[in-house]
């Protein structure tokens, strides 16, 4: 399908749906020049993702981990939503209902204005304590080495879902609600292969609702979607929600 044919499919399937529901992957947040574990062949520093993103990494080296995180929340302050992020919060000024359901942790959406945000993976401007559950706030962009929480011996940890762990059943459940509400659903920046996010688009096409596609690359779900557009979020999403 031609760019322009698929763009005028695509902006009748937005015209035609009130409520949208927008899965979002690393390749949004990429565009804001943040890196992505793929962009680096799974290392960071010569250190294996698994030696700085898993519990039993913090178990070993708390310290490792921190600076890991540190590293990423200092390219995150300075990140700033590009125009795809900007399009899908101004989406939100003419439908009842968007929900954006994201694998990224860098609270871009947000920042874009964004005000339904589904945030499978963990938000990296949060922390939690490892040992009771509570979460801090109001840190610094670095966190000082070690930080404890504020009601137990317990060590503050980022609030992300780290390889090994579950995701929230709570944000399982509001992105399921999402799937379920829309007349119209959005794979964007996301190869469509990390579960459970992955299943969530083939759920989609399964409903028989209108679901596009905008990534750079052809992944295992383009030929399933109603429309498959390619290129980058910043470029295609104003061009087809019209902003």
């Amino acid at each position: 399908m031609e760019r322009e044919d698929g763009l005028a499919q695509g902006r009748k399937l937005v015209a035609g749906a009130r409520r949208v529901a927008v899965l979002t992957g690393a390749g949004i947040s990429a565009e804001s020049g943040l890196a992505t574990f793929r962009d680096s062949g799974g290392l960071w520093e010569n250190h294996r993702v698994e030696d700085v993103a898993t519990p039993q990494a913090f178990a070993r080296d708390p310290v490792l981990v921190w600076e890991f995180y540190n590293a990423r929340r200092r390219a995150g302050a300075q990140a700033r939503p590009n125009p795809g992020h900007l399009a899908l919060a101004a989406l939100e000024q003419r439908k009842e209902s968007v929900v954006i359901i994201t694998q990224n942790v860098d609270g871009l959406h947000q920042k874009a204005g964004s005000t339904r945000v589904v945030e499978l993976h963990g938000n990296i401007w949060r922390a939690r304590c490892a040992r009771c559950g509570r979460a801090a706030a109001d840190l610094p962009v670095e966190v000082p080495f070690l930080s404890y929480c504020a009601s137990c011996p317990g060590l503050l940890r980022p609030d992300i879902v780290w390889f090994g762990e579950a995701l929230a059943p709570r944000d399982l459940e509001a992105a399921a609600a999402a799937l379920q509400d829309c007349g119209l659903f959005m794979v964007v920046g996301t190869s469509a292969q990390v579960q459970p996010a992955a299943s969530f688009a083939f759920a989609a096409v399964g409903r028989g609702v209108g679901v596009i596609e905008v990534n750079k690359e052809e992944t295992p779900l383009s030929s399933l979607v109603s429309v498959s557009l390619r290129g980058e979020a910043g470029e295609v999403l104003p061009a087809l929600l019209f902003v």
